[in-house]
């Protein structure tokens, strides 16, 4: 069972940070467009146009990594000292990315699309935070999964 987390939490994770790196270089430019001044513009339209959160985010990582990340946080504490280390360590920078996404990257993509009445120069600083978070956030991805991949080909 222990090892069965591991590969799917492996193929997740692994998943998670290919799509991450998609995201932010082909769909997130087209939510948040640079406007000749050099800031941050919001695409509401855009957002719910592409809607990953819904066709592709809730299949992968909400719901399984979440479930993945508790589950390995559970038998990677009861993992033999040699894997329990890096183990741990993957499946607490995995939470850390899964707080951080219902914390605040979920709650601030909804808010900014469904703006009616838009404060342009905060919405831009807002979406210029989110854009370097969401940096953070795949940077937090890699790390886990190669945290794990070390735990795999011990």
């Amino acid at each position: 069972m222990a090892e069965t987390l591991l590969i799917l939490f492996i193929l997740n994770l692994g998943t998670a940070f290919g799509a991450g790196l998609y995201e932010s270089q082909i769909v997130i430019p087209h939510w948040f467009p640079k406007s000749v001044a050099g800031n941050y513009q919001v695409n509401p339209s855009s957002i719910g146009e592409f809607d990953v959160g819904r066709r592709f985010w809730a299949f992968v990582t909400t719901l399984p990594l979440t479930l993945l990340t508790l589950a390995n946080l559970v038998v990677a504490w009861q993992a033999p000292p040699h894997n329990r280390t890096l183990w741990l360590a993957a499946a607490l920078i995995a939470l850390i990315e899964r707080i951080s996404t219902f914390a605040f990257f979920i709650p601030t993509i909804i808010r900014l699309q469904n703006d009616k009445a838009p404060d342009v120069p905060k919405n831009s600083r807002l979406a210029a935070l989110w854009i370097s978070a969401n940096y953070l956030r795949n940077a937090l991805v890699l790390v886990a999964w190669i945290l794990v991949l070390l735990v795999i080909s011990n």
